[in-house]
């Protein structure tokens, strides 16, 4: 019963999250530094990461082959598929669901313990749509742009260590690169970011908008938000791998 009465608030608190804004020029503006907030401001770990996995793909599949008969090629192939199927869409998304869904959940908890989120409701603010609207707006918005910024970085990096390291030459590795790449694949990858970025967003929203108590209580829903938004993204990670790719 707690789980279908979670299901019932949190689709109460999107109803209310949607609801037509008051001011449309004041979302706008809140839009805006929501992107620089859960974009601009992610994109060092989006890119250290990128790089170093992008290099360990690489590395674990030349160490992989161990036919003299398997092109080298291959290798290239392999980063690609791996780093736009899943690695760029998913793992990045979960480790944003710990940067991203900490922090939204913590700031709106704090707002709400602090009788900040009452304050508005007092004024007639919508303060479902005010805080959390602008966040997944931007977070849609901006997080396709991440990923594909994350293939980039991490074939980069995978060209980067083989080739210095000698374990593959750049002809080789460009030629997988290219080697029968389907559009869809990256089509794939942004479908599931989107989803994945309105889930984190909209949960842990949810687990701040509804905290009681003090810190203590501001800390726990941090870490609900991190482990609930977690889980839901490999859910639907596989949801949506049946139904697009199965």
């Amino acid at each position: 019963m707690n789980l279908f009465s979670h299901v019932g608030r949190y689709s109460m608190l999107l109803g209310q999250v949607f609801k037509r804004p008051e001011k449309g020029s004041i979302y706008f503006r809140q839009t805006i530094k929501e992107i620089e907030s859960l974009g601009i401001n992610s994109l060092p770990i989006v890119a250290i990461l990128s790089v170093f996995m992008g290099a360990v793909i690489t590395i674990q599949t030349v160490f992989g082959i161990e036919s003299s008969w398997i092109p080298l090629y291959v290798v290239g192939f392999t980063a690609r598929e791996s780093i736009i199927l899943e690695f760029s869409p998913t793992i990045l998304s979960l480790i944003l669901a710990g940067k991203v869904g900490s922090h939204i959940a913590s700031e709106i908890g704090t707002m709400r313990v602090t009788e900040q989120i009452d304050a508005l409701e007092i004024m007639g603010v919508n303060s479902a749509g005010y805080l959390i609207l602008p966040k997944v707006i931007g977070a849609v918005f901006i997080f396709p742009f991440l990923v594909i910024l994350s293939m980039g970085i991490a074939m980069f990096g995978g060209w980067f260590v083989g080739t210095f390291t000698g374990i593959v030459n750049s002809h080789d590795f460009f030629y997988g690169l290219h080697y029968d790449f389907k559009p869809f694949n990256v089509a794939y990858a942004l479908i599931k970011t989107e989803f994945f970025a309105f889930i984190i967003i909209t949960v842990s929203a949810y687990c701040g908008y509804y905290t009681k108590g003090g810190a203590l209580e501001v800390g726990r829903a941090s870490t609900q938000a991190v482990v609930y938004s977690t889980i839901m993204v490999l859910l639907f990670n596989y949801l949506l791998t049946q139904l697009l790719l199965g």
